[in-house]
């Protein structure tokens, strides 16, 4: 399931759901992004999306990580909109009957969505708005896919 919202989301409550009655999944691995203050240079991080595209293109993406890792059940839901430091950005959760496959399954989508998801992302703060761009080390955590494997897109 890929669920994009403007409202605050509470982890845990997410990670208690994606685990209930699973009886035949031997791992579950997740990872919950937080947004930063940067110090105090961020006030508020704004994200932005296409509704129905942005699903679609991470869509695209969640299907190829099922039959790459195997994987039983995956949920994604990313916050769109205004987000304040510390309030969670993002969350992915993988089910799979082992752990290497949950854990490098969950890294795969992330690289993914840190590097090539279509969201616009612009900081607000003291000295303004700027728009931010993947990193240097982002491209690189995205190409170690791309070699081990079909290319992520």
């Amino acid at each position: 399931m890929i669920r994009l919202t403007d409202s605050p989301f509470e982890p845990g409550g997410l990670l208690s759901g994606f685990c209930r009655d699973r009886t035949e999944t031997g791992a579950v691995a997740t990872f919950t992004g937080l947004a930063r203050a940067e110090a105090g240079s961020t006030a508020i991080l704004e994200l932005e999306a296409y509704p129905g595209f942005t699903e679609t293109e991470i869509g695209r993406i969640a299907d190829e990580a099922r039959a790459r890792f195997s994987l039983q059940d995956l949920l994604i839901v990313h916050r769109v909109g205004k987000i304040a430091p510390g309030e969670a950005i993002v969350f992915v959760a993988t089910a799979a009957p082992h752990r290497r496959a949950a854990f490098e399954a969950c890294d795969y989508l992330m690289d993914y969505l840190k590097s090539r998801a279509p969201f616009w992302k612009k900081e607000h703060g003291p000295g303004g708005a700027r728009w931010i761009e993947p990193r240097d080390q982002d491209h690189a955590d995205i190409a170690r896919w791309e070699a081990s494997g079909p290319a992520i897109d």
